[in-house]
């Protein structure tokens, strides 16, 4: 471990990445610890009311919407600001991490926006957060390229940044720390410090460029947790003199328990407010968290059985829609997460038409965009907005008033068509195994049966484990799921997988059996992986979120 270095109230132990001093500034460093000094008690104070309404959940009580917020609800006059310049028109964006490589291909891909991504598709090594806030500012300096290791070079093909798609930066969610910079002996929140670089040295630059600096809040579960990121949006704003509601943010709806409060959220970011998100596969994770043991009403079928068609994904997205076009924001469908083999061009057309299919039923649904996870299928969600938008940037003018809200209907899991088979469940232990050994070494974005993964499916993959073994549920084969049955799935799917030298599959293995077949159920899998990854770096415990 390198011997600790404290400057303007910061405490930096990692080791030194190249250039960090680029960003890692004594003023940067001041504005973060402003920033965690002003709101990470109150963090931590939501973190706790997340345990308590899980333990709420646990107990009986169903999420239903606020009493105590319906006049926010049934208050008809009230919008969120108009969209920002480059936010006029989402009608495809590309996610992705922030690694060299694929900064350039997703901002040379067609696309109208790049979610630049902290979060689930990016390991939070002290590495990948460093060189993604200088990949982000050498963009917007005109200085980045990248030249693989057999020679093959990549440059930016926009002349400007208005030529390419907008940049909406998802930092990490509440619940996750930065080990590596602590205030008072304790770590900042990676969400401050992902967003806090990020604004500090762009937003002026930005401004500057005819764009602004935009973000997409994960994990997102209440409206207080959103009116904690505002707070956030208004200091910053003011420390760095930028006329208020400059920032425009984009919230994932990714959790049960945001479902029901998806109006009051945008009320509290209103003049922040950009729209909202379908989070399918981290909403599905939040759905087995919740309710994991909670019977058979909850208990869903093999993971790619569960398809947006299930009525309480389907209630999920329509009222999301309508919420949304009420108030003058954008509506942001889910993720298609096939990546194309080239190769096996039968393959790539059948899965081709069914992202088409996903995509065009988003698109008469209302939604104003949708994401993809991939370059090439960046033409085929644009041919289906295309058809429905026409000239027009968006379709908030439709207002879906055929859609009645219903609280009920979010929670009819027991809709769901689908069975658990084995081999349903050998994949989900296959996915956790792979995904978890790459997140430990430093890439969080894994293509696994032509299929982006990232931390969203690998929860769901462990989470369904662990679900399953404790409802005693039973495979279409008339297998009982057992913790000793799953044990030996492990140890031969573990014995399948191809090794190498300095794999991190041991470690995986271990991470994974924490996660899916322990007693209490870890609320993320990234932190323990987050300890283990930094154990040798940093001796800090891992603040435990709900």
């Amino acid at each position: 471990m390198n011997d600790p270095i404290t400057l303007n109230g910061i405490t930096l132990i990692a080791p030194p990445v190249r250039r960090q001093e680029e960003v890692l500034t004594p003023q940067a460093l001041d504005f973060l610890a402003t920033l965690h000094r002003a709101f990470d008690a109150r963090r931590r104070e939501l973190l706790q009311a997340r345990k308590a309404r899980r333990n709420q959940i646990a107990r009986g009580a169903d999420p239903r919407f606020l009493p105590g917020t319906r006049q926010i609800r049934e208050d008809s006059s009230w919008r969120v600001a108009s969209p920002a310049p480059g936010l006029e028109d989402r009608r495809v964006e590309i996610t992705g991490p922030v690694d060299r490589k694929m900064t350039i291909n997703a901002l040379n891909s067609g696309a109208k926006v790049w979610l630049a991504d902290f979060e689930d598709s990016s390991t939070p090594t002290w590495s990948n957060v460093v060189n993604g806030q200088l990949n982000l500012r050498d963009v917007l300096d005109r200085k980045i390229d990248f030249t693989s290791a057999e020679g093959k070079q990549y440059k930016l093909t926009g002349e400007t940044l208005t030529d390419l798609p907008t940049i909406v930066v998802r930092p990490r969610g509440w619940h996750l720390p930065e080990k590596n910079l602590l205030v008072g002996g304790e770590p900042v929140a990676g969400a401050l410090v992902d967003f806090g670089l990020y604004f500090f040295h762009n937003a002026q630059r930005l401004i500057a460029q005819g764009r602004g600096p935009y973000f997409y809040l994960p994990k997102t579960e209440t409206h207080l947790e959103a009116r904690l990121w505002n707070d956030v949006f208004v200091l910053a704003q003011d420390l760095l003199d930028i006329p208020q509601g400059t920032i425009r943010a984009t919230v994932l709806i990714e959790t049960i328990t945001a479902a029901f409060e998806m109006e009051e959220i945008l009320y509290e970011l209103r003049d922040h407010a950009a729209g909202l998100n379908a989070g399918r596969w981290d909403y599905i994770f939040s759905v087995i968290k919740n309710f994991r043991n909670r019977g058979p009403r909850f208990v869903l079928p093999d993971r790619n059985q569960v398809t947006m068609t299930a009525p309480f994904m389907r209630s999920y997205t329509e009222q999301l829609v309508r919420a949304c076009h009420r108030r003058g924001a954008m509506a942001i469908g889910g993720m298609a997460a096939f990546v194309p083999n080239r190769r096996d061009p039968e393959a790539n057309a059948i899965a081709f038409e069914k992202v088409r299919a996903d995509k065009t039923r988003e698109a008469n649904d209302g939604f104003d965009g949708s994401w993809v996870a991939h370059p090439d299928l960046v033409p085929v969600a644009r041919e289906v907005f295309d058809s429905v938008l026409g000239e027009r940037p968006n379709q908030r003018d439709r207002q879906r008033e055929d859609v009645i809200p219903d609280d009920r209907e979010l929670l009819n899991v027991a809709g769901t068509e689908g069975r658990i088979t084995e081999a349903g469940l050998r994949n989900n232990i296959e996915v956790g195994l792979r995904y978890i050994e790459s997140w430990l070494r430093g890439n969080g974005a894994v293509a696994i049966h032509n299929l982006m993964e990232d931390a969203a499916t690998a929860e769901i993959s462990r989470s369904q484990i662990w679900q399953w073994i404790h409802q005693s549920a039973v495979t279409d084969e008339g297998e009982i799921i057992s913790r000793h049955w799953v044990e030996e799935l492990l140890e031969e799917e573990f014995a399948k997988l191809p090794r190498f030298e300095d794999d991190r599959f041991e470690d995986a293995r271990e991470i994974f059996s924490e996660c899916a077949l322990a007693e209490e159920f870890p609320a993320f899998l990234t932190l323990p992986a987050y300890s283990r990854f930094l154990c040798e770096e940093s001796p800090l415990k891992v603040m435990s979120a709900a």
